[in-house]
């Protein structure tokens, strides 16, 4: 790929989605575009940059996002954080809470708002509660998945075998989430680096796990301020365990690490 090219590319994908791409980058921006290339059976780098600029209805845009964006996710991933949650939210039950909101942003292909809904219902009956998972992401394949909820079963080899049984129907090769978990998830497709955004909130906990990462300061200032503007005062944020809010701005306070609350 030409500089050139990719240096357009790069400009637009970072103000469109907030995702920073170095210069070492332009191998994966290469091969990602190319597999867009063959979808619309282009031959040039050139011929795909003049779809995207006469692309009036933005569907290509997406596109090309969801092609660029990495979706790396498991069940139950960073697992002290649902030993965190499980704690907190037995603690908010007890106390007499009984609407609960929780957010995952940037939730992939659904296994980080699926591993939750299990966490919650393994954690107290919760069929006198006002329960519901917001699950958002800014590419439209990953989102399709987490609405039909089916998974091979190399991705659900870090789920205990009793809760895939619970909470999973085999259905061939494949298993499928049960209701259960269904009715406690919702998904939209959100853009974090353009707040604010629609929730009104009070949001009880937040995960925004590894997706900062893409991220340049300031684009991650605006997203944690919107984090704290939509948490209730005592409400969670959880970042992943490489992330910290180290150097940005925030009314947040650490409670251990990769954990913050706002007070």
């Amino acid at each position: 790929m030409e500089q050139r090219i990719f240096e357009v590319l790069r400009k637009l994908i970072y103000e469109k989605s907030g995702i920073t791409l170095g210069d070492n980058k332009v191998a994966l921006v290469t091969a990602r575009v190319g597999k867009r290339l063959r979808a619309l059976k282009l031959e040039t780098h050139e011929a795909y940059l003049e779809v995207l600029q006469k692309d009036e209805s933005g569907d290509e845009l997406v596109s090309l996002l969801d092609a660029i964006s990495t979706n790396v996710t498991s069940f139950f991933r960073e697992a002290d954080h649902f030993e965190f949650v499980g704690k907190v939210f037995s603690e908010w039950v007890e106390s007499g809470q009984q609407r609960f909101r929780f957010w995952s942003a940037a939730c992939s292909s659904g296994e980080e708002p699926y591993s939750l809904a299990m966490k919650l219902l393994e954690t107290a009956d919760i069929r006198q509660l006002d329960v519901k998972i917001l699950g958002t992401d800014i590419s439209t394949k990953v989102l399709a998945h987490c609405l039909q909820g089916v998974y091979d079963e190399a991705r659900l080899e870090t789920v205990p075998r009793q809760l895939l049984a619970k909470y999973f129907e085999k259905q061939g090769d494949l298993w499928k989430v049960r209701p259960q978990l269904q009715n406690m998830t919702v998904f939209r497709r959100l853009n974090l680096s353009v707040p604010p955004f629609p929730m009104k909130g009070p949001l009880d906990m937040v995960f925004c796990r590894n997706v900062m990462i893409y991220f340049d300061k300031e684009v991650r200032s605006r997203l944690i301020s919107e984090i704290y503007r939509l948490l209730k005062p005592g409400g969670f944020l959880l970042v992943g365990h490489a992330e910290s809010l180290t150097g940005l701005d925030t009314g947040f306070k650490p409670v251990r690490p990769s954990v913050y609350v706002k007070k």
